[in-house]
C-alpha cells in the first residue's frame, strides 16, 4: 500500500535526485488553478493557526510558494518522489510522474466541488485557498465511521483545506478524505 504525500509535504523536500535514483525526475512545478487567499505576505513564516490583531485567523504562505504569485503551486516529479521516500515508501521512480500527474488532476477536481458547495451554501462567487493541511495518519469523523462500523477501506489521504471567507470572517474547513479508486476491469473501449 502506497501512500501518496500531501502537496505541503512533498513540496517541503529537495529537488536531489534520492540516492541510487537512476530513472530522471523533472523538478518543473506546475502551477495550479486553484487561487491563493490572502495572507500575511511572509514566505518564512510557518503555516499557523494564529490570529491577527482582529482576532481573526492569519495564514502564511509556505515558503515553497511563489511570494506573490495568485494561484497554488503543485510539487515537482522530484519533490513528490522525495517526499514519498521520506515517509518509508518505495514507489517505482518511473511511475511518478502519472502518480503526480494524477494527485494534481484529483486536487483539481476537488477544487472544483468545494467551488460548488462555497456558491451554493455560503454565495462565494471567487473562493480562495487560504491554507492546506495533508493530515494522512488522521481519520475524519465520517471515514472512522466508514472504516470502523461499515467496514468500509480507509482513505489513503486527508487534506484539510480553509478556504477565505467572502465576507471576510473566519477562513472554513473542508476536510477531504482521498480513497484509492478501484481498478476497472473487462474491454478498455468501454472507459
Amino acid at each position: 500500500k502506497s501512500i501518496p504525500a500531501s502537496i505541503e509535504e512533498a513540496a517541503n523536500h529537495s529537488q536531489i535526485p534520492h540516492p541510487g535514483q537512476r530513472f530522471p525526475l523533472s523538478t518543473q512545478r506546475v502551477i495550479s488553478s486553484i487561487p491563493r487567499g490572502d495572507d500575511d505576505d511572509d514566505e518564512t513564516a510557518p503555516l499557523s493557526n494564529a490570529t491577527d490583531t482582529n482576532n481573526k485567523p492569519s495564514f502564511s504562505v509556505p515558503h515553497h510558494q511563489p511570494t506573490h504569485h495568485p494561484r497554488w503551486q503543485y510539487p515537482s516529479e522530484q519533490q513528490f518522489y522525495n517526499a514519498m521516500r521520506k515517509k518509508g515508501y518505495r514507489p517505482p521512480v518511473e511511475s511518478i510522474p502519472s502518480v503526480l500527474q494524477i494527485h494534481n488532476a484529483v486536487n483539481e477536481r476537488s477544487w472544483v466541488q468545494l467551488c460548488k458547495w462555497e456558491k451554493e451554501l455560503h454565495d462565494n462567487q471567487d473562493p480562495k485557498l487560504v491554507k492546506f493541511v495533508g493530515r494522512p495518519k488522521d481519520l475524519s469523523p465520517r471515514a472512522w465511521w466508514n472504516s470502523r462500523i461499515l467496514m468500509t477501506q480507509e482513505p489513503f489521504d486527508r487534506h484539510d483545506w480553509y478556504v477565505e471567507d467572502a465576507d471576510g470572517g473566519e477562513a472554513r474547513r473542508y476536510v477531504i478524505d482521498f480513497y484509492e479508486g478501484k481498478e476497472k476491469t473487462g474491454d478498455i473501449s468501454s472507459a
